[in-house]
């Protein structure tokens, strides 16, 4: 079983303007999730909500202003609300680098598929593996049309 799900995007847009899309509780909302419930800071544990596929909630982990931002939640698990971090959950990794011809390298990781129930395991990876690639090109064509 694969533990982890790695996708490199490069997109025309400063690394600012790459986090704030990230970051930004009124930007996610525009590329991931339809809305967000709560306190979208490190620490808390907001409510993603993906409209008819239910909401999951979310722990954010680290925001490193312009470079990194991370998150847990459990895949594969639609309605999912709760504390993430007493059930297995996975890390949700996105990194920016600017490049010298003036895009930015953008690294999404999500780690830890090994650790789920095994029930779960192989179906959230295939689900996660495609919902990034289109979840990543809504991210591109936001930062790009800004």
């Amino acid at each position: 079983m694969q533990d982890t799900i790695r996708r490199e995007i490069t997109i025309k847009a400063s690394k600012e303007r790459i986090y704030e899309a990230i970051a930004n509780p009124e930007q996610v909302t525009k590329w991931f999730p339809e809305t967000l419930e709560g306190n979208y800071e490190v620490g808390e544990q907001p409510i993603f909500g993906f409209g008819d596929y239910g909401k999951n909630q979310i722990c954010i982990i680290a925001a490193q202003p312009h470079e990194y931002f991370a998150y847990r939640w459990v895949p594969g698990a639609n309605h999912f609300l709760g504390d993430v971090l007493i059930v297995p959950n996975t890390l949700v990794e996105f990194r920016i680098a600017e490049q010298a011809d003036g895009t930015c390298l953008v690294t999404l990781t999500e780690s830890g598929f090994a650790n789920l129930p095994i029930e779960l395991m192989e179906s959230a990876f295939d689900q996660n593996s495609g919902g990034w690639d289109f979840m990543l090109s809504r991210l591109v064509k936001h930062c790009e049309a800004a």
